[in-house]
């Protein structure tokens, strides 16, 4: 039972990503935001998009998907990405901090001794956002599957009433002026 709905997030996921791909086909300049869950996804969209829009690409990419696009399920702005990057970046810098002050002996690090580490901890946190982001993307390999199946198919679209969430994503992805809605695609397979 646990398989079955972790797999069915994996695939609305992987269609969720398929979906923002195929918008970006289409439409020059949007944010997004989405998630996934067991009976479909989530997307909140700042930009001129309306539901036949969000409808006509969600159904291509489910078609497309199951015509063998499974790269279509990978999406370099995922989540994914972006949680591998703070996690390596934080634990770089991190160590980075607690090795040196090791290595130099020290209970506690003072201005100057933390000023001195600072250099390093920035160069291996550079390091580490290059890193990741290759890495976050081989991730999504496990948060995501692009075999959606043959019996997979989208039940409906529908617009909904943004969440006090998609405003806060509105200011984050500088969208502030941008036209705003959001939408659930349930699927069913």
């Amino acid at each position: 039972m646990i398989m079955q709905l972790v797999s069915r997030v994996r695939r609305n996921h992987a269609l969720e990503h398929a979906t923002i791909h195929v918008l970006s086909e289409r439409l020059p300049r949007f944010g997004v935001q989405g998630n996934a869950t067991w009976g479909g996804y989530y997307l909140n969209l700042y930009g001129d998009v309306d539901l036949a829009a969000v409808e006509k690409a969600a159904r291509e990419a489910l078609r497309r998907m199951q015509g063998g696009e499974a790269q279509l399920a990978i999406h370099p702005n995922c989540g994914t990405v972006l949680l591998t990057t703070a996690a390596l970046t934080t634990l770089t810098s991190q160590g980075v901090f607690a090795v040196e002050q090791r290595r130099a002996g020290l209970e506690k690090l003072d201005s100057g001794s933390f000023l001195a580490i600072l250099p390093t901890a920035v160069l291996a946190t550079v390091f580490a956002i290059i890193v990741s982001r290759p890495l976050g993307m081989y991730f999504q390999t496990f948060t995501t599957d692009g075999r959606p199946g043959p019996n997979m198919q989208i039940e409906a679209v529908r617009e909904r009433h943004p969440s006090p969430l998609t405003h806060i994503f509105r200011v984050l992805l500088g969208r502030n002026k941008s036209p705003m809605k959001s939408f659930y695609i349930s699927t069913t397979g």
